[in-house]
């Protein structure tokens, strides 16, 4: 008796874990404007929820599946987005700002492979230089690794761009 418990508690939460998880992923590529791969991710999270909110629904007597069914949604959610943050789809736009005006810091950047836009710009306290970089998500924590080790002090804020339109970068991006 407590062997079929236990493997449908495990049931439940595998089953809601993946579940949500799957939902996580669609959600983020809805996001991203990758409509048939959601499409195709919704049959089979939606399959799967049927399943897990089955087992659940027919159990309703045991409090320990609910508890179950509860514990895998906010695992799954969990592990949705570290499937994410390890898929890292998408292009971010990273601007960088730094008193290191005479530092080359934009040519030392483009050495390592990515594309600055730069400009001089006035801070509170002066001169700044400005630096606007499009990357792909997966090269992000690279990056931010090149730029502090140019320039510790670099402040550096990033947003994901929703639309592409001209430059160089619209060719390679067209093409994943």
């Amino acid at each position: 008796m407590l062997e079929n418990g236990l493997a449908m508690i495990g049931t439940i939460l595998l089953i809601n874990v993946v579940y949500v998880s799957f939902f996580t992923i669609r959600m983020i590529l809805t996001l991203k404007n990758q409509r048939y791969l959601a499409a195709l991710i919704s049959v089979f999270e939606v399959i799967i929820y049927v399943i897990g909110l089955g087992l659940v629904l027919d159990n309703l007597d045991k409090i320990q599946n609910l508890i179950a069914y509860a514990l895998g949604y906010g695992l799954g959610v969990l592990a949705g987005m570290k499937i994410e943050e390890k898929l890292a789809l998408g292009y971010i736009t990273v601007n960088v700002i730094t008193t290191e005006t005479e530092a080359g810091l934009p040519n030392a950047i483009r050495s390592k492979g990515f594309g600055v836009t730069d400009w001089m710009a006035s801070g509170r306290e002066g001169q700044r230089l400005m630096m606007e970089i499009l990357t792909s998500r997966k090269s992000e924590s690279n990056l931010y690794e090149a730029v502090r080790s140019l320039d510790p002090k670099a402040f550096i804020i990033s947003h994901e761009p929703k639309a592409f339109h001209g430059g160089f970068w619209v060719k390679s991006i067209r093409r994943h």
